[in-house]
């Protein structure tokens, strides 16, 4: 059956296309599977709460009848505004207005993984659908100056205060417009921290179709805590999130994540005692006798969206979007305001992101791209485009905050594997943060750095041994098969392209101040190709150490604590980029080359690079499959498809065939 809504509409409508519902959420209160909801062009400030699921055979869809022209937002007019002085205006709204929600002036951004030295409410003021900068004091924004942190310093004088008027019982806000007339723009404050979300669990098999979703009050989403997002399935299977354009959301934009468990929701920032990492373990052993399976949760898709300016993420989640796609999405400028800060900030940030595909995106402008955080087991990175994925301004390099947190296209953390990056252009400056082991990179085209390589996994204690246990999995599936902590290696590199650039003044000062007070979590550097890994051990070199072993009368050795092997083979190095010294078959170009690496605004990527490489000795390579990368060490898990069939490299990043000795990068042609 198909219902219809218009905003327009009278309030009595049936839902048929001559009387339509008012309201997209009397058709969420009625619709079963099979059903679609068509909704008309206008601006729905509404949070649409669906109660049923579809199901495989039927789903139910939420579709806007002209793409993206139906809103569904978080907010409210903020009208009646009084001007202050100079260019700050004063409004006030009753606190009834936010009946049946919290308060978003009310409640402040927390949560474990928080930085708590930033102070922010939930809530926000837009204008223009451009959420202005929160401010601690009247006198800022009186007086406002621009943030040293923010990617945006011009806008960042548009600064708001608030206040509570408890005689009123009001929310009171101060708002410097800059010289526009607030009464004149379209000003609005979130009230609502959803706006397209189940408010109970297991309500899966629904499509959200072409819907502009913006500007809601969600929380802080840390992998220990229920994951808020504007829009999100909440702890279901199957849902498809497409061709929608979603931003300005407080914290996470889209979330595939975490269910409430009452007893361990950010457990570490309450009770103190264990530490986050402990809570997490704790958290996923939970989940499992919970009821989180393949059968029951995640497989979902988003697909074709545009998901831009949030605070936190673009799309966030742990646990709850394993076997997912992400694909041909367009993410970018994520926490550009600064104005949040912590371990859970980038365009995608996702735990357990076991067998999801990450295909075809374009990630851009956020201070971390796609972070995968503990369980990267499956996981795919194929054919995506990434570039500056790292702190635009030099002077935001300079604090000692900062020199761990630059940024980079891709963060795979304290994961076994196997994770696969294939067939993608990584081209900030700094391009895998390897806090992890049991990464293959096949077919790249890797214009930064590789960082943090035997660095990261340890938990940060002063003087005490803290080393970091994560789980592993059965083979594609999350019933949990172990925990370890990381030896480092077991890493892969086939066929890439490394490109050395210019490097940053300021990033090569952060570099060097890293090294002197070798930091845990990142070494800073920001030369490029696969050097840091010069003392790993081939796999001959450490199986050799395995040689007469006859178990438990043996003399005494490192060998079960010793780095992993790391296998290198075809890659060419550019312009100075380095490798190691036991690569089979490299191409090492030291002449300084004009490489043009050029992305339109449209996403075109251009280079000449292969009239460089043309130019260049034949590299000696061959088709990469998932028989030469082999298994993850840790759960023995092959580097295949999610169904467990194998893989061969034999198309490039268009989709193009590859000849038999194929291209080193990502473009055969």
């Amino acid at each position: 059956m198909k219902y219809y809504v218009d905003q327009n509409a009278a309030v009595f409508g049936k839902g048929t296309q001559d009387a339509p519902f008012k309201t997209i959420s009397e058709a969420a209160k009625i619709a079963v599977p099979g059903d679609e909801v068509i909704v008309a062009p206008g601006v729905y400030r509404e949070y649409v709460d669906p109660v049923n699921a579809g199901t495989e055979e039927a789903r139910i869809t939420y579709r806007s009848a002209e793409p993206l022209q139906a809103v569904i937002t978080g907010a409210e007019p903020l009208t009646g505004w009084e001007l202050v002085e100079g260019t700050t205006w004063k409004a006030s709204v009753p606190n009834s207005l936010f009946a049946g929600e919290r308060n978003p002036y009310t409640t402040l951004v927390s949560g474990d993984w928080f930085i708590a030295t930033f102070i922010a409410h939930l809530g926000d003021v837009y204008l223009n659908h451009k959420s202005m900068y929160e401010v601690t004091e009247l006198e800022k924004v009186l007086h406002p100056v621009p943030s040293e942190s923010s990617w945006d310093r011009d806008f960042s004088v548009y600064t708001w205060y608030t206040e509570q008027d408890e005689a009123a019982d009001a929310t009171v806000l101060y708002a410097n417009f800059q010289g526009l007339d607030p009464n004149q723009e379209e000003v609005e404050l979130s009230v609502r921290k959803h706006c397209f979300y189940p408010s109970k669990e297991g309500v899966g098999f629904i499509t959200l179709s072409g819907f502009t979703v913006r500007e809601a009050a969600t929380q802080w989403a840390p992998p220990t805590a229920y994951q808020e997002g504007m829009i999100g399935p909440h702890w279901s299977k199957g849902w498809i999130i497409e061709d929608c354009e979603v931003y300005e959301s407080k914290c996470s934009g889209i979330s595939l994540g975490k269910y409430l468990q009452p007893n361990n929701d950010n457990k570490w920032l309450h009770k103190k005692y264990k530490d986050g990492t402990q809570t997490e373990r704790d958290c996923i052993c939970q989940a499992q006798y919970e009821g989180w399976t393949k059968e029951r949760i995640g497989s979902h898709i988003v697909r074709r969206c545009n998901i831009h300016d949030c605070d936190q993420t673009g799309i966030v989640g742990h646990l709850g979007g394993v076997f997912s796609i992400i694909e041909d999405n367009h993410i970018h400028h994520i926490n550009n305001k600064q104005n949040l800060a912590g371990a859970e900030i980038g365009g995608i940030k996702m735990h357990a992101a076991i067998d999801v595909i990450y295909r075809r995106n374009h990630i851009h402008h956020c201070t971390r791209g796609l972070w995968l955080d503990w369980q990267a087991q499956g996981t795919r990175v194929t054919q995506n485009l990434f570039h500056d994925n790292c702190l635009p301004f030099d002077y935001l390099l300079e604090s000692r905050a900062a020199m761990a947190g630059q940024g980079e296209d891709i963060f795979v953390e304290v994961s076994h594997g196997p994770t696969l990056i294939d067939n993608n252009f990584l081209l900030s400056d700094r391009s895998v943060k390897m806090a992890t082991q049991g990464i293959a990179l096949v077919h790249n085209l890797i214009a930064g750095s590789l960082t943090a390589v035997g660095k990261g996994t340890n938990n940060g204690a002063k003087t005490l041994s803290s080393p970091r246990y994560t789980p592993y999995h059965v083979q594609h599936r999350t019933e949990v098969a172990g925990f370890m902590t990381f030896l480092h290696g077991d890493d892969r590199f086939y066929n890439n392209v490394f490109v050395q650039r210019p490097i940053r003044p300021a990033l090569l000062a952060a570099e060097e101040a890293l090294k002197k007070i070798d930091m845990e979590w990142d070494d800073g550097n920001v030369h490029v190709g696969t050097f840091p890994f010069e003392a790993y051990p081939t796999f001959e070199e450490w199986d050799a150490m395995f040689e007469g072993y006859c178990g438990m009368g043996s003399e005494p050795s490192d060998r079960y604590y010793s780095k992993l092997p790391v296998w290198a083979e075809g890659n060419v190095y550019l312009n100075g980029a380095k490798g190691i010294s036991k690569e089979v078959n490299p191409v090492v170009d030291t002449q300084e080359r004009e490489i043009q690496m050029e992305v339109d605004e449209d996403g075109t990527f251009r280079t000449n690079l292969k009239e460089i490489l043309d130019k260049l000795p034949v590299a000696n390579t061959r088709i990469i499959t998932t028989e030469i990368l082999g298994m993850a060490f840790e759960p023995e898990e092959y580097y295949e498809n999610p169904d467990g069939t194998p893989i061969v490299f034999n198309v490039d990043y268009y989709g193009n065939p590859r000849g038999d000795a194929p291209m080193p990068g990502p473009i055969e042609e």
